[in-house]
């Protein structure tokens, strides 16, 4: 107990102050810091002065707790620190302080490392170069092999491999074109070619892709839209490839489909002289809706995403889903510096021409078909082009046109076309069928003829439509109405022909049954 009290008993030095003794007690627990503030308040020095503290002989006493005790005949005496001898310190330090960096400095080469980890980053930087050129080949290569699973998907009928089931904007879709502008051939469009774009007779069977793309970049050169939205020609390029690559090989949902599209668009434009009636943004928003209409399209329609419940049909809550989905990718592409073609276009307006392009997107699912055309009917007879809402309804009705404007074509153009149709629909009405899923007659195989799928579709949607536009345009009646109503006749025709053959081959079958009841 006695020792454990000791230890806390306080400390008591004496200190001569001015001739003076002044005792001084202070805890044995009291820190340097304390103590120092202490001496200098008990010696009428300022406090925060340096100090050092003597015996009788001059000898330095430490300023600590355990400085050792005094008595009244042996003071101890606090002196102030000179400036000099501070500054002397202090150089002392710097002194230290320099010749520790440099050991530091000897030590870990700093120098040497820096150029060295500069020479690295510089390697590191090419080699990321290098292996950028090595995954656009790897992108290449997965989309092949895309390609090769979904072939083999639509054959094998399998609902969980279904490209545009679950995960459906997730399935190795790139938006960014893969090849770079330098490998996108430049064609020469002949005077020919460049007139025979504006009419809707136009062969689209006879051009690749990169002609195709070259045909577009023509169009948008020639309308004046490079011009009027101050877009960059190397960005329309890369626009143009990215809208390729994004477009599916469906049987008919395709690239060439969306060409089909754009370029009746263009042939419109012209032959109903717009670029007179419409501003040079409404033919901007024209043009760039007809060529993303339908990006990534899977070749299942909006009763097939629906009906199976697909993500996209869930995303979009069952509203127009495919048309939905072709937007966002629209617009997923735009979002890209190198593709926008509308970088240089003010935000304002910009944000006038996505609604615009979205409106028209939208209108081309055939289930607002009855309301749209209906909306249009009650304007054409006073139709006026300075009221926004009228011209915003007319280019609606354009683009639908537009879309299914396959049989205005030649025969021999529009025919094949019907060929694919029914090849896309088949593989639909198959998997529904293997799916347990609700089948469309007009997509079922064993119900539908190609007479049978396009009379109706001519005699009551195309034709009202087109006779409706022709009311506002009547130079359209001989190029693009009077086609349909050949091509109404020729389905007929061919629809007789049919039902002839299959009423002789019943009465044959009747007639052999007849002979076999006799025998």
């Amino acid at each position: 107990m006695g020792s454990s009290s000791s230890s806390y008993a306080p400390k008591t030095i004496y200190l001569d102050v001015d001739g003076k003794v002044q005792k001084v007690v202070f805890s044995r627990h009291c820190s340097p810091c304390d103590i120092k503030e202490l001496l200098c308040s008990s010696s009428n020095i300022p406090r925060n002065t340096a100090i050092m503290m003597v015996d009788p002989e001059g000898a330095l006493v430490s300023i600590d707790p355990t400085m050792p005790t005094n008595s009244p005949n042996s003071l101890y005496k606090v002196v102030p620190l000179s400036t000099g001898q501070l500054g002397e310190k202090e150089d002392m330090f710097q002194n230290v302080l320099s010749q520790v960096a440099e050991q530091f400095s000897r030590a870990f080469r700093i120098n040497e490392l820096k150029t060295e980890v500069t020479n690295r980053l510089a390697m590191l930087e090419k080699r990321v170069e290098l292996e950028g050129l090595k995954v656009v080949e790897i992108e290449k290569c997965k989309n092949d092999l895309k390609k090769l699973r979904d072939e083999m998907t639509s054959r094998g009928g399998g609902r969980v491999n279904c490209p545009c089931k679950y995960n459906f904007s997730d399935d190795g879709k790139k938006v960014t074109p893969r090849r770079d502008v330098p490998n996108y051939p430049k064609y020469t469009l002949s005077q020919e070619t460049v007139e025979a774009l504006k009419k809707p007779t136009f062969d689209v069977w006879h051009w690749e892709h990169n002609e195709m793309l070259s045909c577009l970049e023509y169009m948008y050169h020639d309308l004046g839209l490079v011009k009027e939205f101050n877009m960059n020609p190397i960005t329309l390029k890369r626009w143009l490839l990215a809208i390729q690559e994004n477009y599916r090989n469906n049987p008919f949902h395709n690239f060439r489909h969306c060409f089909c599209v754009s370029q009746m668009m263009y042939g419109m434009i012209h032959l109903c002289n717009l670029q007179e009636k419409l501003t040079l943004t409404d033919m901007g928003i024209l043009m760039t809706a007809a060529v993303c209409h339908d990006l990534d399209h899977p070749g299942y329609n909006n009763t097939y995403q629906i009906n199976a419940r697909t993500e996209l049909a869930v995303r979009y809550n069952d509203i127009s889903p495919l048309e939905n989905h072709h937007c966002a990718v629209a617009f997923q592409i735009l979002s890209l510096p190198e593709c926008n073609i509308f970088a240089n276009v003010d935000p304002e307006a910009f944000k006038q021409i996505r609604q615009a392009i979205i409106t028209l997107i939208l209108a081309t699912d055939m289930a607002r078909h009855g309301e749209i055309l209906d909306s249009f009917k009650q304007k054409v007879d006073n139709f006026d082009f300075t009221n926004e809402e009228h011209v915003t309804c007319l280019k609606m009705v354009l683009i639908k046109c537009c879309d299914i404007s396959n049989e205005v074509r030649p025969t021999e153009v529009a025919e094949p076309w019907v060929d694919c149709l029914l090849e896309e629909y088949f593989m639909q009405s198959d998997r529904e069928k293997s799916e347990g899923l609700p089948v469309a007659p007009f997509m079922d195989r064993d119900k539908v003829t190609k007479p049978t799928a396009q009379i109706g579709f001519i005699k009551f949607v195309l034709i009202p439509m087109f006779e409706t536009v022709m009311k506002l345009f009547p130079q359209i009646e001989e190029i693009m109405v009077q086609p349909l109503r050949d091509s109404r006749d020729h389905y007929e025709e061919l629809k007789q022909i049919d039902d002839a053959m299959t009423e002789a081959q019943k009465k044959k079958t009747e007639n052999m049954s007849l002979g076999g009841k006799k025998k």
